[in-house]
């Protein structure tokens, strides 16, 4: 430590500053490859119309993580339901094909964000969560009729 004390001094601050600004730099450079590499494991929040055109372009699979009574009052045409309350959740999902784009969606967005949170975590290439669930889908159809 003597010897450390001793070469800061010996040095002088304008050295000293240099180094911690080329730390500054580092520590930045390796934020940003943080949070790319969040961005890209993350699960991707889209809109209605972006969603719609996934599907009319039959890129995702649709999963709906509402109980079995919400799906029957209505659901996506094509979609699979999975309970997100159900206990053995993440056991069905690892049954998926992690490799299979997916349109996450239930009521509002609540489920789906922690649904699609589990399938990053489980290691699923392509998560896409409905903002505003079906909620926000049927609004949007209405408007547009």
């Amino acid at each position: 430590m003597k010897t450390l004390n001793k070469c800061l001094t010996l040095i002088g601050a304008p050295i000293l500053l240099a180094t911690a600004d080329g730390c500054s730099r580092n520590a930045e450079k390796a934020s940003l490859a943080s949070s790319e590499l969040a961005e890209k494991s993350s699960p991707q929040l889209i809109d209605v119309a972006e969603a719609k055109r996934l599907i009319a372009a039959r890129q995702v699979a649709i999963l709906d993580v509402r109980t079995p009574n919400e799906f029957r009052t209505g659901h996506l045409a094509g979609a699979t339901n999975l309970d997100s309350h159900d206990a053995d959740f993440e056991t069905k999902l690892q049954r998926l094909d992690k490799n299979q784009p997916y349109l996450v969606h239930c009521a509002v967005g609540g489920r789906s964000a922690r649904a699609s949170a589990t399938m990053k975590r489980l290691g699923f290439k392509s998560v896409y969560d409905l903002a505003g669930g079906i909620n926000a889908w049927e609004k949007a159809k209405r408007r547009s009729s």
